[in-house]
Protein backbone atom coordinates (compact mmCIF):
# COMPACT_ATOMS: atom_id res chain seq x y z
CA UNK A 1 0.00 0.00 0.00
CA UNK A 2 2.92 2.66 0.58
CA UNK A 3 4.20 1.54 -2.60
CA UNK A 4 1.41 2.00 -3.94
CA UNK A 5 0.71 5.41 -2.44
CA UNK A 6 3.68 6.47 -3.50
CA UNK A 7 3.40 6.32 -7.17
CA UNK A 8 0.25 7.88 -6.72
CA UNK A 9 2.03 10.77 -4.97
CA UNK A 10 4.39 11.09 -7.76
CA UNK A 11 2.00 10.72 -10.46
CA UNK A 12 -0.29 13.52 -9.11
CA UNK A 13 2.60 15.55 -8.75
CA UNK A 14 3.90 15.28 -12.44
CA UNK A 15 0.94 16.23 -13.14
CA UNK A 16 1.06 19.91 -11.58
CA UNK A 17 4.22 20.87 -12.04
CA UNK A 18 4.24 22.93 -15.52
CA UNK A 19 6.46 21.99 -18.24
CA UNK A 20 9.90 23.29 -18.81
CA UNK A 21 10.39 24.48 -22.19
CA UNK A 22 13.97 24.30 -22.92
CA UNK A 23 15.72 24.72 -26.71
CA UNK A 24 13.87 21.27 -27.93
CA UNK A 25 10.34 22.40 -26.84
CA UNK A 26 10.11 25.07 -29.46
CA UNK A 27 9.12 22.41 -32.34
CA UNK A 28 6.12 21.93 -31.15
CA UNK A 29 4.97 25.35 -30.63
CA UNK A 30 6.10 26.03 -34.04
CA UNK A 31 4.07 23.57 -35.29
CA UNK A 32 0.60 25.06 -33.74
CA UNK A 33 1.96 28.67 -35.20
CA UNK A 34 0.37 28.16 -39.15
CA UNK A 35 -3.29 27.44 -37.89
CA UNK A 36 -3.28 29.22 -34.58
CA UNK A 37 -5.58 31.84 -34.12
CA UNK A 38 -4.06 35.22 -32.28
CA UNK A 39 -5.36 34.18 -28.84
CA UNK A 40 -3.73 30.83 -29.68
CA UNK A 41 -0.88 32.82 -31.01
CA UNK A 42 -0.22 35.09 -27.68
CA UNK A 43 0.18 31.82 -25.63
CA UNK A 44 2.35 30.27 -28.08
CA UNK A 45 5.09 33.35 -28.64
CA UNK A 46 4.74 33.84 -24.53
CA UNK A 47 6.11 29.70 -24.44
CA UNK A 48 9.02 30.59 -27.00
CA UNK A 49 9.82 33.27 -24.71
CA UNK A 50 9.79 30.93 -21.51
CA UNK A 51 12.26 28.53 -23.83
CA UNK A 52 15.18 31.29 -23.12
CA UNK A 53 16.98 30.33 -26.12
CA UNK A 54 18.60 31.98 -28.68
CA UNK A 55 16.96 30.62 -31.79
CA UNK A 56 13.54 31.46 -29.46
CA UNK A 57 14.74 35.44 -29.45
CA UNK A 58 15.42 34.86 -33.42
CA UNK A 59 12.01 33.41 -34.18
CA UNK A 60 10.28 36.26 -32.26
CA UNK A 61 12.20 38.69 -33.72
CA UNK A 62 11.52 37.25 -36.98
CA UNK A 63 7.96 37.32 -36.68
CA UNK A 64 7.93 40.78 -34.75
CA UNK A 65 9.54 42.31 -38.49
CA UNK A 66 7.50 39.91 -40.89
CA UNK A 67 10.11 37.44 -42.08
CA UNK A 68 8.37 34.80 -40.27
CA UNK A 69 6.80 32.28 -42.78
CA UNK A 70 5.10 28.35 -42.97
CA UNK A 71 5.83 26.68 -46.40
CA UNK A 72 2.21 25.85 -47.64
CA UNK A 73 3.16 21.95 -48.36
CA UNK A 74 4.64 20.95 -44.93
CA UNK A 75 3.36 23.59 -42.87
CA UNK A 76 7.29 24.09 -41.94
CA UNK A 77 7.89 27.00 -40.17
CA UNK A 78 10.82 29.27 -42.20
CA UNK A 79 12.56 32.87 -41.83
CA UNK A 80 11.74 34.51 -45.71
CA UNK A 81 13.69 36.94 -47.28
CA UNK A 82 12.52 38.49 -50.66
CA UNK A 83 14.57 36.73 -53.55
CA UNK A 84 14.39 37.15 -57.39
CA UNK A 85 12.61 34.26 -57.75
CA UNK A 86 10.54 34.39 -54.85
CA UNK A 87 11.70 33.47 -51.10
CA UNK A 88 14.75 32.49 -49.99
CA UNK A 89 13.81 30.49 -47.19
CA UNK A 90 15.78 29.26 -44.26
CA UNK A 91 14.37 26.49 -41.60
CA UNK A 92 13.49 28.27 -38.58
CA UNK A 93 14.20 25.67 -35.76
CA UNK A 94 17.73 24.19 -37.79
CA UNK A 95 18.78 26.79 -39.75
CA UNK A 96 19.01 24.82 -42.60
CA UNK A 97 18.88 26.46 -45.66
CA UNK A 98 15.88 25.21 -48.07
CA UNK A 99 16.59 27.05 -51.19
CA UNK A 100 14.23 29.47 -52.80
CA UNK A 101 10.43 29.30 -52.92
CA UNK A 102 7.55 30.43 -54.85
CA UNK A 103 5.65 33.56 -53.39
CA UNK A 104 2.43 31.08 -53.71
CA UNK A 105 4.58 28.31 -51.72
CA UNK A 106 4.97 29.97 -48.87
CA UNK A 107 2.29 32.63 -46.37
CA UNK A 108 3.36 34.77 -43.31
CA UNK A 109 2.52 33.93 -39.83
CA UNK A 110 0.19 37.32 -39.05
CA UNK A 111 -0.10 39.12 -36.55
CA UNK A 112 -2.19 42.09 -35.20
CA UNK A 113 -1.43 45.48 -33.34
CA UNK A 114 -2.10 44.03 -30.14
CA UNK A 115 0.33 41.16 -30.58
CA UNK A 116 2.99 43.11 -31.89
CA UNK A 117 2.94 45.15 -28.60
CA UNK A 118 3.09 41.63 -26.52
CA UNK A 119 6.40 41.04 -29.08
CA UNK A 120 8.05 43.89 -28.48
CA UNK A 121 7.81 43.33 -24.15
CA UNK A 122 8.69 39.58 -25.00
CA UNK A 123 11.93 40.62 -26.64
CA UNK A 124 12.18 43.29 -23.85
CA UNK A 125 11.77 40.72 -21.30
CA UNK A 126 14.15 38.01 -22.91
CA UNK A 127 17.17 40.06 -23.21
CA UNK A 128 16.50 41.81 -20.19
CA UNK A 129 16.75 38.42 -18.26
CA UNK A 130 19.97 37.65 -20.15
CA UNK A 131 23.09 35.79 -18.31
CA UNK A 132 25.26 38.62 -20.08
CA UNK A 133 25.58 42.22 -19.33
CA UNK A 134 26.05 43.52 -22.53
CA UNK A 135 22.64 42.49 -23.30
CA UNK A 136 20.97 43.68 -20.62
CA UNK A 137 22.49 47.06 -21.14
CA UNK A 138 21.41 46.74 -24.88
CA UNK A 139 17.54 45.87 -23.97
CA UNK A 140 17.42 49.06 -21.77
CA UNK A 141 19.15 51.17 -24.61
CA UNK A 142 16.65 49.89 -26.98
CA UNK A 143 13.89 50.47 -24.29
CA UNK A 144 15.46 54.59 -23.99
CA UNK A 145 15.16 54.76 -28.01
CA UNK A 146 11.84 53.56 -28.15
CA UNK A 147 9.71 54.15 -24.62
CA UNK A 148 6.33 52.33 -24.32
CA UNK A 149 4.06 52.52 -21.38
CA UNK A 150 2.96 48.78 -21.51
CA UNK A 151 7.66 48.08 -20.69
CA UNK A 152 7.07 49.81 -17.36
CA UNK A 153 5.90 46.65 -15.63
CA UNK A 154 8.84 45.09 -17.00
CA UNK A 155 11.38 47.80 -16.65
CA UNK A 156 10.47 48.23 -12.47
CA UNK A 157 10.55 44.31 -12.03
CA UNK A 158 14.15 44.24 -14.06
CA UNK A 159 15.62 47.27 -11.69
CA UNK A 160 14.15 45.40 -8.61
CA UNK A 161 16.19 42.36 -9.20
CA UNK A 162 19.16 43.91 -10.80
CA UNK A 163 22.54 43.83 -8.83
CA UNK A 164 24.96 45.26 -11.86
CA UNK A 165 25.30 49.07 -10.88
CA UNK A 166 25.95 49.45 -14.61
CA UNK A 167 23.17 48.30 -16.23
CA UNK A 168 20.70 49.21 -13.11
CA UNK A 169 22.33 52.65 -13.93
CA UNK A 170 20.69 52.19 -17.79
CA UNK A 171 17.31 50.67 -16.51
CA UNK A 172 16.57 53.84 -14.22
CA UNK A 173 16.88 56.12 -17.23
CA UNK A 174 14.31 53.46 -19.36
CA UNK A 175 12.17 54.04 -16.37
CA UNK A 176 12.62 57.97 -16.63
CA UNK A 177 12.13 57.76 -20.36
CA UNK A 178 9.42 55.90 -20.42
CA UNK A 179 7.85 58.04 -17.28
CA UNK A 180 8.30 61.56 -19.26
CA UNK A 181 6.61 60.21 -22.42
CA UNK A 182 3.48 58.84 -19.85
CA UNK A 183 0.56 61.02 -20.49
CA UNK A 184 -0.50 59.92 -17.33
CA UNK A 185 2.58 60.70 -15.32
CA UNK A 186 2.14 63.75 -13.07
CA UNK A 187 4.21 66.78 -13.57
CA UNK A 188 6.36 65.79 -10.02
CA UNK A 189 7.18 62.78 -11.54
CA UNK A 190 8.22 63.78 -14.72
CA UNK A 191 10.03 66.46 -13.11
CA UNK A 192 12.04 63.80 -11.39
CA UNK A 193 12.52 62.07 -14.21
CA UNK A 194 14.25 65.04 -16.06
CA UNK A 195 16.51 65.08 -13.57
CA UNK A 196 17.51 61.30 -13.75
CA UNK A 197 17.91 61.96 -17.71
CA UNK A 198 19.55 65.23 -17.45
CA UNK A 199 22.45 62.90 -15.36
CA UNK A 200 22.62 60.48 -18.47
CA UNK A 201 25.70 60.08 -20.98
CA UNK A 202 23.11 58.50 -24.16
CA UNK A 203 22.46 61.24 -27.01
CA UNK A 204 19.28 59.77 -27.43
CA UNK A 205 18.05 61.16 -24.13
CA UNK A 206 18.58 64.39 -25.76
CA UNK A 207 15.27 63.90 -28.06
CA UNK A 208 12.86 62.91 -24.95
CA UNK A 209 14.23 66.03 -23.28
CA UNK A 210 14.28 68.25 -25.73
CA UNK A 211 10.23 67.64 -26.61
CA UNK A 212 9.55 70.03 -23.76
CA UNK A 213 11.43 72.90 -24.80
CA UNK A 214 9.44 72.73 -28.05
CA UNK A 215 8.17 76.06 -29.43
CA UNK A 216 5.16 77.17 -31.98
CA UNK A 217 5.38 79.79 -34.76
CA UNK A 218 4.83 82.14 -32.19
CA UNK A 219 7.75 81.59 -30.11
CA UNK A 220 5.32 80.05 -27.42
CA UNK A 221 6.40 76.62 -25.72
CA UNK A 222 4.40 73.66 -26.26
CA UNK A 223 4.71 72.94 -22.77
CA UNK A 224 2.23 74.55 -20.64
CA UNK A 225 4.17 73.67 -17.74
CA UNK A 226 6.27 75.98 -16.73
CA UNK A 227 8.28 73.83 -14.19
CA UNK A 228 8.51 71.02 -16.95
CA UNK A 229 10.28 73.29 -19.06
CA UNK A 230 12.49 74.51 -16.57
CA UNK A 231 13.61 71.26 -16.04
CA UNK A 232 13.98 70.43 -19.43
CA UNK A 233 16.26 73.63 -19.98
CA UNK A 234 18.67 72.72 -17.23
CA UNK A 235 19.03 69.39 -18.54
CA UNK A 236 19.50 69.92 -21.93
CA UNK A 237 22.43 72.10 -20.93
CA UNK A 238 23.73 69.55 -18.91
CA UNK A 239 22.88 67.27 -22.04
CA UNK A 240 24.79 69.30 -24.36
CA UNK A 241 27.63 70.57 -22.56
CA UNK A 242 28.60 66.09 -21.99
CA UNK A 243 28.06 65.40 -25.55
CA UNK A 244 30.38 68.51 -26.59
CA UNK A 245 32.79 66.83 -24.33
CA UNK A 246 32.24 63.00 -25.54
CA UNK A 247 32.27 64.76 -29.55
CA UNK A 248 35.64 66.47 -28.76
CA UNK A 249 36.98 63.00 -27.72
CA UNK A 250 35.88 60.89 -30.51
CA UNK A 251 37.72 63.65 -33.34
CA UNK A 252 40.66 63.37 -31.19
CA UNK A 253 40.20 59.25 -31.59
CA UNK A 254 39.26 59.79 -35.41
CA UNK A 255 42.48 62.40 -35.65
CA UNK A 256 44.51 59.87 -34.00
CA UNK A 257 43.40 56.95 -36.08
CA UNK A 258 43.70 59.03 -39.09
CA UNK A 259 47.32 59.64 -37.66
CA UNK A 260 48.23 56.33 -37.44
CA UNK A 261 47.67 55.78 -40.84
CA UNK A 262 49.66 58.48 -42.17
CA UNK A 263 51.94 56.92 -40.13
CA UNK A 264 52.20 53.34 -41.83
CA UNK A 265 52.50 55.01 -44.74
CA UNK A 266 54.94 57.71 -44.36
CA UNK A 267 57.61 55.99 -42.61
CA UNK A 268 58.58 53.49 -45.15
CA UNK A 269 58.65 57.11 -47.25
CA UNK A 270 60.83 58.44 -44.48
CA UNK A 271 63.13 56.12 -44.16
CA UNK A 272 64.05 55.93 -48.50
CA UNK A 273 63.90 59.67 -48.89
CA UNK A 274 65.96 60.07 -45.66
CA UNK A 275 68.78 57.41 -46.58
CA UNK A 276 68.64 57.37 -50.33
CA UNK A 277 67.16 60.96 -51.13
CA UNK A 278 65.04 59.46 -53.54
CA UNK A 279 61.64 60.58 -54.21
CA UNK A 280 59.52 57.45 -55.35
CA UNK A 281 56.58 58.17 -56.29
CA UNK A 282 55.69 54.60 -56.37
CA UNK A 283 55.50 54.27 -52.69
CA UNK A 284 51.58 54.39 -52.86
CA UNK A 285 51.90 51.27 -55.32
CA UNK A 286 53.66 49.49 -52.27
CA UNK A 287 50.39 50.09 -50.36
CA UNK A 288 48.28 48.70 -53.10
CA UNK A 289 50.51 45.82 -53.24
CA UNK A 290 50.24 45.48 -49.65
CA UNK A 291 46.34 45.75 -49.82
CA UNK A 292 45.91 43.01 -52.70
CA UNK A 293 48.33 40.88 -50.96
CA UNK A 294 45.85 40.42 -48.07
CA UNK A 295 42.93 40.11 -50.66
CA UNK A 296 44.71 37.35 -51.67
CA UNK A 297 45.48 35.45 -48.59
CA UNK A 298 41.79 35.90 -47.46
CA UNK A 299 41.38 34.03 -50.72
CA UNK A 300 43.65 31.08 -49.53
CA UNK A 301 42.75 30.75 -46.50
CA UNK A 302 38.45 31.12 -46.85
CA UNK A 303 37.78 29.38 -43.35
CA UNK A 304 39.94 31.49 -41.49
CA UNK A 305 39.35 34.70 -42.07
CA UNK A 306 40.17 35.60 -38.16
CA UNK A 307 44.09 34.40 -38.59
CA UNK A 308 44.46 35.29 -42.10
CA UNK A 309 44.86 38.68 -41.04
CA UNK A 310 47.91 37.87 -39.30
CA UNK A 311 49.23 35.72 -41.55
CA UNK A 312 48.62 38.60 -44.49
CA UNK A 313 51.60 41.13 -42.42
CA UNK A 314 54.40 39.00 -42.97
CA UNK A 315 53.18 38.14 -46.32
CA UNK A 316 52.53 41.91 -48.00
CA UNK A 317 55.97 42.92 -45.89
CA UNK A 318 57.92 40.46 -48.18
CA UNK A 319 56.05 40.64 -51.64
CA UNK A 320 56.05 44.82 -51.16
CA UNK A 321 59.38 44.54 -49.74
CA UNK A 322 61.04 42.25 -53.00
CA UNK A 323 58.87 44.40 -55.31
CA UNK A 324 60.90 47.33 -53.46
CA UNK A 325 64.59 45.77 -54.04
CA UNK A 326 63.23 44.68 -57.26
CA UNK A 327 62.86 48.38 -58.19
CA UNK A 328 65.61 49.66 -56.62
CA UNK A 329 68.33 47.81 -58.32
CA UNK A 330 66.88 47.60 -61.91
CA UNK A 331 65.66 50.98 -61.98
CA UNK A 332 66.78 53.36 -59.44
CA UNK A 333 70.21 52.94 -58.80
CA UNK A 334 71.43 53.92 -62.08
CA UNK A 335 69.69 57.17 -61.01
CA UNK A 336 71.26 57.66 -58.19
CA UNK A 337 71.98 62.13 -57.97
CA UNK A 338 68.93 63.11 -60.73
CA UNK A 339 66.21 63.68 -58.68
CA UNK A 340 64.15 64.57 -61.75
CA UNK A 341 64.87 61.93 -63.67
CA UNK A 342 64.32 59.31 -60.68
CA UNK A 343 60.56 61.22 -59.65
CA UNK A 344 59.67 60.45 -63.61
CA UNK A 345 60.66 56.96 -63.38
CA UNK A 346 59.04 56.09 -60.33
CA UNK A 347 55.90 57.63 -61.82
CA UNK A 348 56.25 55.73 -64.67
CA UNK A 349 56.15 52.27 -62.45
CA UNK A 350 53.49 53.75 -60.79
CA UNK A 351 50.79 53.36 -63.58
CA UNK A 352 52.73 49.89 -64.98
CA UNK A 353 52.05 48.56 -61.18
CA UNK A 354 48.81 49.70 -61.51
CA UNK A 355 47.73 48.72 -64.79
CA UNK A 356 49.47 45.07 -63.70
CA UNK A 357 47.00 44.98 -61.27
CA UNK A 358 44.30 45.52 -63.13
CA UNK A 359 45.37 42.79 -65.96
CA UNK A 360 45.10 40.32 -62.81
CA UNK A 361 42.43 41.48 -60.57
CA UNK A 362 40.55 43.57 -62.80
CA UNK A 363 40.18 47.26 -62.39
CA UNK A 364 37.13 46.44 -59.99
CA UNK A 365 37.72 47.41 -56.24
CA UNK A 366 37.64 44.42 -53.73
CA UNK A 367 36.51 44.09 -50.54
CA UNK A 368 38.69 42.47 -47.53
CA UNK A 369 36.56 40.87 -45.13
CA UNK A 370 37.32 42.06 -41.44
CA UNK A 371 37.78 39.58 -38.89
CA UNK A 372 34.94 39.37 -36.16
CA UNK A 373 37.78 40.44 -33.37
CA UNK A 374 37.89 43.72 -35.69
CA UNK A 375 34.18 43.98 -36.25
CA UNK A 376 32.35 46.61 -34.13
CA UNK A 377 32.92 49.08 -31.49
CA UNK A 378 33.53 49.75 -27.73
CA UNK A 379 30.36 51.43 -26.67
CA UNK A 380 32.10 53.34 -23.48
CA UNK A 381 28.73 54.73 -23.42
CA UNK A 382 25.46 56.11 -24.93
CA UNK A 383 27.33 59.11 -26.29
CA UNK A 384 30.81 57.45 -27.04
CA UNK A 385 31.64 54.66 -29.49
CA UNK A 386 35.16 53.43 -30.90
CA UNK A 387 35.42 51.29 -33.41
CA UNK A 388 37.43 48.19 -32.84
CA UNK A 389 39.45 48.21 -36.32
CA UNK A 390 40.91 51.88 -35.94
CA UNK A 391 41.44 50.83 -32.40
CA UNK A 392 43.70 47.96 -33.51
CA UNK A 393 45.24 50.09 -36.25
CA UNK A 394 46.10 52.88 -33.70
CA UNK A 395 48.26 50.22 -31.81
CA UNK A 396 49.38 48.40 -34.86
CA UNK A 397 51.19 51.50 -36.42
CA UNK A 398 52.94 51.75 -32.92
CA UNK A 399 54.15 48.24 -32.79
CA UNK A 400 55.39 49.24 -36.60
CA UNK A 401 57.14 52.23 -35.68
CA UNK A 402 58.18 50.90 -32.28
CA UNK A 403 59.73 48.13 -34.37
CA UNK A 404 61.63 49.99 -36.91
CA UNK A 405 62.92 52.37 -34.15
CA UNK A 406 64.64 48.87 -32.33
CA UNK A 407 65.92 47.70 -35.57
CA UNK A 408 67.44 50.87 -36.57
CA UNK A 409 68.88 51.13 -32.79
CA UNK A 410 69.88 47.69 -31.93
CA UNK A 411 71.37 45.80 -34.94
CA UNK A 412 74.39 46.38 -36.94
CA UNK A 413 71.26 46.80 -40.31
CA UNK A 414 70.09 50.00 -38.99
CA UNK A 415 73.67 51.00 -37.65
CA UNK A 416 74.73 50.91 -40.85
CA UNK A 417 72.27 52.29 -42.48
CA UNK A 418 72.25 55.54 -39.74
CA UNK A 419 75.98 56.08 -40.78
CA UNK A 420 74.96 56.21 -44.88
CA UNK A 421 71.97 58.67 -43.77
CA UNK A 422 74.62 60.92 -42.11
CA UNK A 423 78.09 60.69 -44.24
CA UNK A 424 77.38 58.49 -47.41
CA UNK A 425 81.32 58.95 -48.52
CA UNK A 426 82.41 58.26 -44.62
CA UNK A 427 80.71 55.18 -44.52
CA UNK A 428 81.75 54.09 -47.86
CA UNK A 429 85.75 54.55 -47.26
CA UNK A 430 84.78 52.43 -43.70
CA UNK A 431 83.97 49.03 -45.62
CA UNK A 432 80.21 49.69 -45.69
CA UNK A 433 78.49 48.36 -48.85
CA UNK A 434 76.61 51.39 -49.53
CA UNK A 435 74.74 50.14 -52.56
CA UNK A 436 73.44 46.93 -50.61
CA UNK A 437 72.32 49.42 -47.67
CA UNK A 438 70.34 51.25 -50.25
CA UNK A 439 68.57 47.59 -51.54
CA UNK A 440 67.42 46.85 -48.00
CA UNK A 441 66.64 50.58 -47.16
CA UNK A 442 64.45 50.18 -50.14
CA UNK A 443 63.11 47.09 -49.93
CA UNK A 444 62.60 47.97 -46.31
CA UNK A 445 60.74 51.08 -46.73
CA UNK A 446 58.67 49.15 -49.45
CA UNK A 447 57.83 46.29 -47.20
CA UNK A 448 56.44 48.65 -44.19
CA UNK A 449 54.42 50.61 -47.08
CA UNK A 450 53.06 47.03 -47.88
CA UNK A 451 52.17 46.49 -44.12
CA UNK A 452 49.93 50.01 -44.50
CA UNK A 453 48.35 48.52 -47.14
CA UNK A 454 46.87 45.49 -44.67
CA UNK A 455 45.77 48.17 -42.26
CA UNK A 456 44.39 49.97 -45.05
CA UNK A 457 42.41 47.07 -46.65
CA UNK A 458 40.13 47.11 -43.17
CA UNK A 459 39.53 50.52 -43.86
CA UNK A 460 38.29 51.01 -47.38
CA UNK A 461 38.19 48.77 -50.44
CA UNK A 462 41.05 47.62 -52.28
CA UNK A 463 41.62 48.99 -55.76
CA UNK A 464 44.63 49.67 -58.28
CA UNK A 465 44.18 53.61 -57.51
CA UNK A 466 44.21 52.60 -52.85
CA UNK A 467 47.84 54.33 -53.04
CA UNK A 468 47.02 57.45 -54.72
CA UNK A 469 45.06 58.45 -52.31
CA UNK A 470 48.06 58.37 -49.85
CA UNK A 471 50.94 59.82 -51.57
CA UNK A 472 50.68 62.81 -51.12
CA UNK A 473 50.12 62.85 -47.98
CA UNK A 474 52.78 60.87 -46.81
CA UNK A 475 54.99 63.42 -48.86
CA UNK A 476 53.70 66.31 -46.85
CA UNK A 477 54.33 64.34 -43.53
CA UNK A 478 57.93 63.31 -44.04
CA UNK A 479 58.20 66.88 -45.55
CA UNK A 480 56.69 68.49 -42.69
CA UNK A 481 58.32 66.34 -39.68
CA UNK A 482 61.87 66.27 -41.19
CA UNK A 483 62.98 63.85 -43.51
CA UNK A 484 64.83 60.76 -42.31
CA UNK A 485 63.56 61.28 -38.65
CA UNK A 486 61.08 58.86 -37.38
CA UNK A 487 59.96 61.11 -34.10
CA UNK A 488 59.48 63.61 -36.37
CA UNK A 489 56.94 61.99 -38.93
CA UNK A 490 55.29 60.39 -35.68
CA UNK A 491 55.05 64.01 -34.86
CA UNK A 492 53.73 65.17 -38.21
CA UNK A 493 51.63 62.47 -38.71
CA UNK A 494 49.55 62.95 -35.42
CA UNK A 495 49.43 66.75 -36.19
CA UNK A 496 48.61 66.57 -39.66
CA UNK A 497 45.81 64.05 -38.68
CA UNK A 498 44.21 65.67 -35.88
CA UNK A 499 44.30 68.91 -37.93
CA UNK A 500 42.07 67.24 -40.79
CA UNK A 501 39.61 65.74 -38.62
CA UNK A 502 39.09 68.76 -36.61
CA UNK A 503 38.83 71.15 -39.49
CA UNK A 504 36.55 68.64 -41.89
CA UNK A 505 33.22 69.44 -39.66
CA UNK A 506 34.24 73.83 -40.25
CA UNK A 507 35.43 73.10 -44.05
CA UNK A 508 34.35 69.97 -45.48
CA UNK A 509 37.02 67.28 -46.86
CA UNK A 510 38.08 69.24 -49.56
CA UNK A 511 39.19 72.02 -48.36
CA UNK A 512 40.18 70.82 -45.19
CA UNK A 513 42.78 69.04 -47.08
CA UNK A 514 43.77 72.03 -49.46
CA UNK A 515 44.39 74.42 -46.16
CA UNK A 516 46.68 72.23 -45.01
CA UNK A 517 48.12 71.72 -47.92
CA UNK A 518 49.02 75.41 -48.29
CA UNK A 519 50.24 75.47 -44.34
CA UNK A 520 52.82 72.71 -45.01
CA UNK A 521 53.86 75.22 -48.48
CA UNK A 522 54.11 77.94 -46.44
CA UNK A 523 56.08 76.00 -43.61
CA UNK A 524 58.83 74.35 -45.87
CA UNK A 525 59.46 78.12 -46.95
CA UNK A 526 60.81 78.75 -43.44
CA UNK A 527 62.05 75.80 -42.84
CA UNK A 528 62.85 73.32 -45.62
CA UNK A 529 64.15 70.27 -43.55
CA UNK A 530 61.31 70.16 -41.42
CA UNK A 531 60.28 70.54 -37.70
CA UNK A 532 62.92 67.60 -36.74
CA UNK A 533 65.60 67.81 -39.22
CA UNK A 534 68.70 65.17 -39.14
CA UNK A 535 72.12 66.61 -39.40
CA UNK A 536 75.38 65.43 -40.81
CA UNK A 537 77.68 66.13 -43.66
CA UNK A 538 75.74 64.51 -45.85
CA UNK A 539 72.69 65.79 -44.83
CA UNK A 540 74.10 69.71 -44.99
CA UNK A 541 75.53 69.36 -48.67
Amino acid sequence: MRVLASLMLIFFSCLMVQPSWGDGGLEPLLDKLPTASFREKSALFSRIADTRSENGLAILRAVASGDLYYRKSDRRTVFATRDEGGYAITDSLTGEELGVAGRRDVKKITINNALRGELKQLIAGFKLKSDKTSERIEAARSIINDPSVDLMPLVSKAIEEETNTDVRAVLDLAEAAIIVTDKSSTVAQKKAALSVLGEATDSNVIGLVSRFTLKDSDGNYLEKEAELVSSAEKALETLKAKQSFYDLIQNLFFGVSLGSVLLLTAVGLAITFGVMGVINMAHGEMIMIGAYATYTVQLLMPNMIGTSILVAIPVAFLVSGLMGVLIERLVIRHLYGRPLETLLATFGLSLVLQQLVRSIYSPLNRSVITPDWMSGSWAVNGMLSLTFNRLYIIVFSFLVLFALIMLMKKTSFGLQMRAVTLNRKMASSMGIKTGWIDAMTFGLGSGIAGVAGVALSQLTNVGPNLGQAYIIDSFMVVVFGGVGNLFGTLFAAMSLGMANKFMEPMAGAVLAKIMILVFIILFIQKWPRGLFAIKGRFVED
